[in-house]
This record gives C-alpha cells, sequence and structure tokens, in this order.
C-alpha cells in the first residue's frame, strides 16, 4: 500500500522535472550561468543546450540506478530479492516505497537545480538568495531517507532472526 503513495510520488517528481526543465530552458539565455563571481553576477557559464542534454542524462542516469532495484523486485527477476522480500510482506512494501520515494526526492532535487539556475540567470523574477533553505533542507532529507532505509532493513533482519 505504502509503495503505491512512493511510486505516485515519483511519477509526479518526474513530470514535474520534465516540465519545469523544458519551461525554463525556452527562458534561458544562449549562455546559461550557474555561479555567482565576487560582484554578484554569474561567472561560469555553459552552453544552453549542453546545460538542457546534462541535465536529461543526470535525470536518466539517477533514475535508471535508483529503480533498479524497485523493478527487479516487483518483476520477480532478482530471485535474491524475491527470497528476501516476498509478496505479501509488509517490509516489500516498505522497501519499495523507500526506493520509489528516494526517486522522488532525487527528482525534486534536480528540480530545485533547473529552479536556482533560473534565478542565477533571471535576476529579475526570482532572487537565488531565496533558495537557501533548499540547500539545507536537501541534504536533511537524504540523511532522513538512508536513515529510513537502515532502519527498514533493521528490521526485516530482525524479523529473519526470529524466526530462525
Amino acid at each position: 500500500m505504502y509503495y503505491r503513495f512512493g511510486k505516485a510520488f515519483y511519477f509526479l517528481s518526474v513530470a514535474l522535472f520534465i516540465f519545469l526543465l523544458l519551461y525554463f530552458y525556452s527562458a534561458m539565455p544562449e549562455h546559461v550561468g550557474y555561479s555567482f563571481d565576487e560582484g554578484g553576477l554569474s561567472g561560469d557559464r555553459l552552453s544552453k543546450s549542453f546545460f538542457f542534454y546534462g541535465m536529461i542524462g543526470l535525470f536518466i542516469v539517477m533514475n535508471v540506478i535508483v529503480l533498479l532495484p524497485p523493478k527487479l523486485l516487483e518483476t520477480g527477476n532478482h530471485k535474491g530479492l524475491s527470497r528476501v522480500f516476498p509478496k505479501g510482506e509488509s517490509y516489500r512494501d516498505f522497501f519499495l516505497a523507500w526506493f520509489y520515494s528516494f526517486g522522488g526526492m532525487l527528482n525534486m532535487s534536480l528540480v530545485m537545480l533547473v529552479f536556482y539556475t533560473h534565478a542565477i540567470n533571471n535576476q529579475e523574477e526570482i532572487a537565488a538568495s531565496q533558495f537557501k533553505l533548499f540547500f539545507y533542507l536537501f541534504p536533511a532529507l537524504f540523511v532522513g531517507w538512508v536513515i529510513g532505509l537502515f532502519a527498514i532493513l533493521a528490521g526485516k533482519f530482525n524479523q529473519v532472526k526470529n524466526k530462525s
């Protein structure tokens, strides 16, 4: 049941990333700045197309890596995962929910990266200083998600230990 919420969050984050990347791509200048110099101006620059294709490549690689274990478990192609997390078990649901929601968190961090790059290049609309909260929020959420994975695995190992 929980993994359905994780899956919904994941697919919404994919749609949001693709929509915002395309929307901000059309509003970006030919050379995209990605950092500030001492004067507060964007110093380092990339071409607009390199930024776009780089973000798409990063998005694809991260999503393939994160979604490989849950897809192998759902389809039953990996016998080891299927033995550890059999169908109908609560920890299987937690494991799948964790991976889908972690993929959604990665996609949301990419959305914030695209927002921040847009803010650097269009100072009239959004100030880049408004993103300070997100630079602390996302790493804290990632730490929480990793701790959650260890909690799920520890619960599963305790369940296996108690059965034997």
